[in-house]
């Protein structure tokens, strides 16, 4: 997989006067050089990384993507019902958007979105489709825009990794969910080493778990039945 626009200004290292690269610690985050693939941003000592832009929206639909992923299952296996309200962070082209849309017919997605491409298509898609359940939300680089104690659950597909503020996304999210309301992380397998995908848009388990914790979640469920992803359910912690 290769991602290469960016979402947001990569962040450089300042560098001293004999060409050496500084760190810079601030009270969350680290700033280092950048590495390849990588914004020079580090979150509990993990490179955030380079955001793919609207550029990527075909290879979010490529036909072989169920093959892939067995996104109809992971789809399956939410533990929703007709009548919750889902935030699909990062929603790109709604790829998982509008088909869990059709398993809340009496409930809601919000379909959250930074890049104004992807808004755009996200609202194209809506009217075409005729999904009245489903809400475009413009969101930023810190939060998700949504109302607070709304969401039954939120899900990041992908999208976790490559989060420019993922302390304060975190923070956002968890105003915006309902008392005991769960987040899902779906990432490809960084404990894989077999899995052909760039390792900053890989995400291990222990790591995922070190930044949900110290933003109030804990995990709830982990499940491996997916090709290359992990599966994990993480609940706010109230």
């Amino acid at each position: 997989m290769v991602k290469k626009a960016f979402l947001f200004p990569v962040l450089f290292a300042v560098l001293t006067a004999c060409a050496q690269p500084k760190t810079r610690q601030s009270s969350i985050y680290t700033i280092k050089e950048a590495t390849a693939d990588g914004t020079g941003k580090f979150y509990f000592g993990r490179e955030i990384a380079a955001v793919m832009g609207a550029a990527g929206a075909d290879w979010l639909e490529r036909n072989n993507r169920q093959q892939e992923e067995n996104t109809a299952l992971a789809i399956n296996k939410l533990p929703i019902t007709a009548t919750s309200v889902v935030a699909d962070i990062g929603a790109g082209t709604g790829y998982y958007t509008f088909r869990i849309a059709k398993k809340v017919p009496q409930g809601k997605v919000y379909a959250v979105e930074v890049q104004d491409e992807f808004v755009r298509y996200l609202n194209q898609k809506k009217k075409e489709l005729g999904q009245q359940n489903v809400e475009v939300i413009k969101g930023t680089a810190t939060s998700p825009n949504l109302p607070d104690a709304s969401v039954d659950m939120a899900i990041m597909v992908d999208v976790y990794h490559e989060l420019l503020y993922p302390h304060e996304v975190l923070q956002a999210l968890r105003k915006a969910l309902k008392p005991g309301g769960k987040l899902l992380l779906l990432e490809y397998r960084a404990e894989d080493l077999k899995i052909e995908i760039k390792e900053l848009h890989k995400l291990s388990v222990a790591q995922a778990n070190k930044e949900l914790a110290a933003n109030g979640f804990k995990l709830f469920q982990r499940s491996e039945f997916l090709p290359i992803q992990h599966f994990l359910l993480y609940q706010k912690v109230d």
